[in-house]
């Protein structure tokens, strides 16, 4: 196997080639972007960990006129583009700011991340301190701003302030760049501070608004809140989304990129599981793999060539959107949740305008979130049975991964849960073998809950676990008792009891019952009361074979 420097966790495009990590060429995207000089305002959005942060590092290492780069764009696709390179390489001034780490509990927090960014950005170009292009009072204004004793006002206004430092220093237009802009909206939205975030974002984003020291921006995000007006009366401005059908080859891996990885690494027989865990996003007209994924799997199974795939995205973004979407589930959610883990596609109208302080006032608004964000993907319409009609499209999930992530999530939220319903009844008649009891009070349970794995048994093996674990019993599971394995062992200790269950999965409604008698056979043939027999007296082991359809059981007692 040939070793890869994998570039894992940096996204930093000079580091990258300076020090010999592997680098997927993605350079096309910086002629795609200075070809459309015109636009003097792209916002670009993408889900998280899809290359946005390297694709603007790299247009910084390009464009910025205090860097000599042509050695690290050599052999590269956009060296081949001399006009590009001769007109923009190293020629401009440069702002590039990463709005990621703006976050906090509280405002007060958020705010004093944002203005230490700030002065970390006004540090890149502390040499305007020396420059005769200020006066005293401006080299002032610069210093508080630098330091951070600058007020709010100053604050809000210093990306515009710098631009006119910088464009009268060089005597040319400024670049801005500016990564994650939506993450402080994001951060104030879910801890509270919406309404104070909004103002100070709105006076930041001005810089992009009638800035005559503007030669142009890109921005980059998840999410298009042009609701919020942050982008309003901003001028040639473009936003470029997933549903685009520019640039998306340069945000994620396509086929024969990760083909190519595959050989250089020299990894023979991943290629299905690669596909199957970490591909099947549709983006505009292209369908990419997740690059981080694949790179970390890489990565993986060059340590170890055995190495089983994992949940990488789930580690790097915030999957409470879908514990929200679940805890919001009425009827209808529930059922298009259902759809989806099973592997289907649902018919839905998506806003891409969406407003944080809004992402919970509709369903619509909540499914357009998982769209965006990476965790559902559009499926291509010539893989759909249906007409769609205006604004509507077809959902899916995208991979192994995501549908994994979906499980855990739906998972905890039914353990959670679960300790909070009413399962006395329930417990009652466990332990008094009432049957038709405990038929009705799972039934009832079932009808709360969002099923996966198309209702497999391994679903339904998980939810009788998750009854009896979350009101403190011990509860084992698939261990082995007499001749087998059983499938839940509930025991009471402290009352001398103990009920074992055989849970099957119906093909149809009718054969409720005959599976039940297969599951209480199983028992008997197999012997899973004998280990219980010297500790519990036989009137205190409870063997009951449980068939399920669907959300409907059917319990019965040896």
């Amino acid at each position: 196997m040939a070793f890869l420097n994998i570039p894992k966790g940096r996204s930093d495009f000079e580091t990258i080639r300076r020090e010999g990590f592997y680098y997927v060429d993605k350079t096309g995207l910086i002629g795609e972007i200075l070809k459309s000089s015109g636009t003097q305002v792209t916002l670009i959005t993408r889900p998280r960990r899809f290359g946005k942060t390297l694709g603007m590092s790299t247009l910084e290492c390009f464009l910025d006129i205090q860097k000599d780069s042509q050695s690290l764009f050599d052999g590269l696709e956009i060296s081949k583009q001399r006009n590009i390179c001769d007109e923009w390489m190293n020629k401009w001034p440069v702002m590039s700011l990463s709005l990621k780490a703006v976050e906090g509990n509280d405002f007060s927090t958020a705010y004093m991340q944002l203005v230490y960014e700030v002065g970390e950005l006004y540090k890149k170009h502390e040499y305007l301190m020396e420059s005769s292009a200020l006066n005293e009072e401006e080299k002032k204004l610069y210093w508080n701003i630098r330091y951070q004793h600058a007020g709010k006002i100053e604050v809000m206004r210093s990306l515009y302030i710098l631009s006119e430092f910088l464009s009268r220093h060089y005597n040319k237009n400024v670049i801005i760049l500016i990564d994650e802009y939506d993450v402080p909206m994001a951060r104030a939205t879910s801890n509270g501070y919406y309404k104070e975030m909004l103002e100070i974002m709105k006076g930041f984003m001005q810089a992009l608004k009638d800035n005559s020291y503007l030669k142009l921006a890109v921005v980059t995000g998840c999410l298009k809140i042009a609701k919020e007006s942050i982008f309003t009366g901003t001028n040639n401005f473009v936003s470029n989304t997933i549903t685009s059908s520019r640039l998306n080859e340069y945000y994620g891996f396509v086929q024969s990129e990760v083909d190519r990885i595959l050989e250089d690494a020299d990894i023979n027989g991943k290629e299905e599981i690669m596909k199957k865990w970490y591909d099947g996003y549709h983006f505009g007209d292209v369908d990419v793999y997740c690059p981080w994924d694949v790179m970390c799997y890489v990565d993986d199974l060059q340590n170890n060539p055995d190495a089983k795939p994992d949940e990488y995205w789930k580690d790097t973004s915030d999957n409470a959107i879908i514990r929200s979407f679940i805890d919001y589930a009425g009827v209808s959610i529930t059922k298009k949740m259902e759809t989806l883990m099973s592997g289907g596609y649902i018919l839905q109208r998506v806003d891409e305008n969406l407003t944080y302080d809004y992402l919970h006032s509709s369903e619509e608004n909540l499914w357009s979130m998982m769209y965006l964000t990476g965790y559902l993907t559009q499926v291509r319409d010539c893989d759909i049975d249906e007409k769609l009609t205006d604004n509507t499209i077809a959902l899916k999930i995208p991979n192994l991964e995501i549908k994994q992530i979906f499980e855990t999530e739906v998972f905890r939220w039914f353990e959670d849960n679960s300790k909070k319903w009413n399962k006395k009844e329930l417990f009652l008649a466990v332990w008094s073998g009432d049957c038709d009891k405990i038929t009705k009070e799972v039934s009832t349970l079932l009808r709360r809950t969002i099923s996966y794995h198309d209702y497999g048994e391994d679903f339904y093996h998980a939810f009788l676990s998750g009854i009896f674990a979350g009101a403190g019993y011990q509860v084992d599971s698939n261990k082995e008792h007499g001749e087998g394995r059983s499938d839940i062992i509930v025991c009471d200790t402290i009352n001398g009891r103990v009920a074992i269950f055989e849970a099957k999965r119906a093909t149809a409604l009718d054969n409720l019952e005959s599976e039940c008698d297969k599951a209480l056979k199983q028992i008997d043939e197999r012997m899973y009361a004998r280990d219980f027999e010297d500790a519990y007296d036989s009137e205190h082991i409870h063997c009951y074979g449980i068939a399920f359809y669907k959300k409907r059981c059917l319990v019965k007692k040896k």
